[in-house]
Parts: C-alpha cells; sequence; structure tokens
C-alpha cells in the first residue's frame, strides 16, 4: 500500500466525524489545477508511510478518532486497499473514500464487502469539459458514468462534488452539470485554492460572487448543493 502522507486530524474531510486523512500516491488523471502535484507525478521521492504505522498510530487513537478518509492521488489504484481496509473496521474505525470515479468495478467491490461508510466522488466538469478538465485527450466517460450511476442506486451515503476553476467552468457548465446530477441530494461546489504545488497551470478560482451565481444555477436542477470553501 502506498500511503504518502498523514494529516492526524481533520473536522472537515469525513461529514460529522473527527477524522485523519490518508493520501495515497499516484493518480490516472492530470488535472492541471490538482494541488497534490507530488503525489500524482513523483510518488517515489515521498518518504510513505508503512501499513503498519499506520495501524499503530488508529490503536493510539482510538477513542479520540471516528473516522479515517482515504484520498490520493487515487486510493482505487491501490491493488491491496481492500485488506487495508478490513484491518481499519477491525479497530472500530469508519472510513470515508474519496475518488475521482474511473474504476467503477473497484468501489463496486468495495461497497459490496461492506469496507466503505462515505464516498466522496469529484465530478470533474460538464461532459463537453471533462477531457480537458482532467489533463487526458479523449478521456472516455464511462466509467465516470458507471460510478454515478452506482453511487446514485446504493444505499450507501454519498456526495458528488467539483472544484471550479477559472478557464474550465462557466455557466453552460453548470447547467450541464446541474442536469447531469439531478436527483443527486449531496453535490458541493468546491473554491478553488492554489496550494502552491499544482500540477499545472490555472487562472485562479472565482470570487465568492461568482460562486453563488453557479450555485444558483445548479439549484435550479438540484435544490440542495450547496458551496464549500469560501
Amino acid at each position: 500500500m502506498n500511503i504518502q502522507g498523514l494529516q492526524k486530524l481533520s473536522l472537515l474531510d469525513f461529514p460529522g466525524k473527527v477524522a485523519c486523512t490518508i493520501f495515497t500516491g499516484g493518480c490516472n488523471l492530470r488535472c492541471p489545477f490538482c494541488h497534490n502535484a507530488s503525489l500524482v507525478l513523483t510518488p517515489q521521492e515521498n518518504q510513505p508511510l508503512t501499513e503498519q504505522e499506520l495501524l499503530a498510530f488508529l490503536r493510539r487513537r482510538s477513542g479520540i478518532l471516528e473516522g479515517i478518509c482515504i484520498s490520493g492521488g487515487e486510493p482505487l489504484l491501490q491493488v491491496d486497499l481492500a485488506p487495508l481496509l478490513r484491518e481499519i473496521r477491525s479497530l472500530g474505525y469508519a472510513v470515508k473514500l474519496d475518488t475521482n470515479g474511473c474504476f467503477p468495478e473497484q468501489l463496486a467491490a468495495l461497497i459490496e464487502q461492506g469496507l466503505l461508510d462515505y464516498v466522496a466522488m469529484d465530478i470533474k466538469n460538464a461532459p463537453r469539459q471533462y477531457a480537458a478538465t482532467v489533463g487526458i485527450a479523449n478521456f472516455d466517460l464511462t466509467p465516470i458514468q458507471k460510478s454515478i450511476d452506482l453511487l446514485q442506486n446504493s444505499p450507501l451515503p454519498f456526495e458528488f462534488r467539483t472544484t471550479v476553476v477559472q478557464g474550465l467552468h462557466d455557466d453552460t457548465a453548470f447547467h450541464q452539470l446541474g442536469q447531469w446530477l439531478q436527483g443527486t441530494q449531496h453535490y458541493y461546489l468546491q473554491q478553488f485554492v492554489d496550494s502552491g504545488h499544482l500540477l499545472g497551470k490555472t487562472a485562479g478560482g472565482f470570487e465568492p460572487q461568482q460562486m453563488e451565481h453557479f450555485l444558483t444555477i445548479v439549484q435550479t436542477y438540484i435544490p440542495s448543493a450547496q458551496l464549500r470553501g469560501l
């Protein structure tokens, strides 16, 4: 298991729970606004955390932490993710998975095995702009649609979220996103923040007023949609 980082305490990453967050190395996408560039491009250059070190930490924090968020990179690239999740759950922790939705079969397997308590899936953009947003020419949306359908038809709690970036998102995109994800209860527009360690060049984030405008568009289709990060 390629664990590249550990945030020992988070009150935001796992809704309703005091949690920690681990970051796995490697990703199949090349989103220019990705704020974890080193995890995507050069995970071999980072000092990894062993599974034994992670589990020892979780044993020490038992009774303090309630959950663990598995983020990345893209965690579903990790072939030994399921065994680690079994270990984590055996310690009494709830598990949240952050994913880009490109691996619906792996996601379905974890859900079927009862290894997840919550899933947050990134919806990068409306279909017409997906390839440009993920940095992959001729990107195939089929796995994304399969993951959307899987979550929307699962009893597992989940959310969809879109990081809003200048040059990639506009009014038309949010009309299309609202139509695409209509019926979803939890959808968030996240304000882009430049971490200083981006994968590529972007035009930056939008001002709060513009974010509110985009939210109004989305709420035409998904009334419960919310902003995050303002």
